[in-house]
């Protein structure tokens, strides 16, 4: 793919699925891998491997070393992610996503037997460029299980909306850069809802051009 050139400061929607359309999530601890994988490998000196690492205990401490990127929002559904990340150093979203797709593929390959490829190429990303837009993305993340039809929004745990209604304690985004747009938490629920409404209209409408 074409790359973006990143630019520090700057805000990233990141999104990928599994090759085939195949699952890349087949059971709550391979959720919660890929979330230690986000915390953990989100610093600049590398930290080895984190296989069997604590993979379901997110009190263990990240080392203090300085962030790549910011964790804003993110969605965790059974065949593709997205995260929404702002960049905090120079190539920090590059060096940031190597690390976690290579660490989650060597995972889920010695975990499942399983040999290639386990996303559909390299990641795709959007560039953020607008507040706007940013609150766009941020509820369209969040919506997302919704969307799909998986559940409601507001109960899936694997994405960080029920950190954004206060109902979690803050694993990993932050959150403030999106909320501090909106009076309230409510007032925030309300646009996702939206969003997801419109979403999912999208989606219909997409069927049906396509049925004809």
């Amino acid at each position: 793919m074409k790359r973006t050139k990143f630019q520090k400061g700057e805000y990233y929607h990141i999104y990928n699925r599994g090759v085939d359309k195949r699952e890349i999530f087949l059971d709550k601890y391979d959720y919660l891998r890929f979330l230690l994988g986000i915390k953990e490998f989100n610093q600049l000196e590398p930290i080895g491997s984190i296989y069997l690492k604590q993979r379901n205990d997110f009190s263990h401490p990240m080392t203090k070393n300085e962030k790549l990127v910011d964790i804003i929002a993110y969605s965790l559904l059974p065949n593709h992610y997205h995260i929404l990340v702002k960049e905090l150093v120079e190539n920090g979203l590059s060096k940031f996503m190597h690390k976690v797709s290579m660490g989650y593929s060597r995972f889920i390959n010695e975990k499942y037997k399983r040999s290639g490829s386990l996303f559909q190429g390299s990641y795709k990303l959007v560039h953020i460029d607008s507040e706007n837009y940013i609150n766009y993305i941020s509820a369209y993340i969040n919506g997302n299980p919704e969307i799909h039809g998986i559940g409601k929004a507001e109960k899936y745990i694997w994405s960080s909306y029920k950190e954004y209604l206060g109902e979690r304690d803050g694993i990993i985004p932050k959150k403030e850069d999106v909320l501090k747009n909106f009076s309230s938490k409510k007032d925030y629920s309300d646009y996702v809802k939206k969003v997801v409404v419109n979403a999912k209209q999208r989606k219909e409408d997409v069927k049906k051009y396509l049925l004809e």
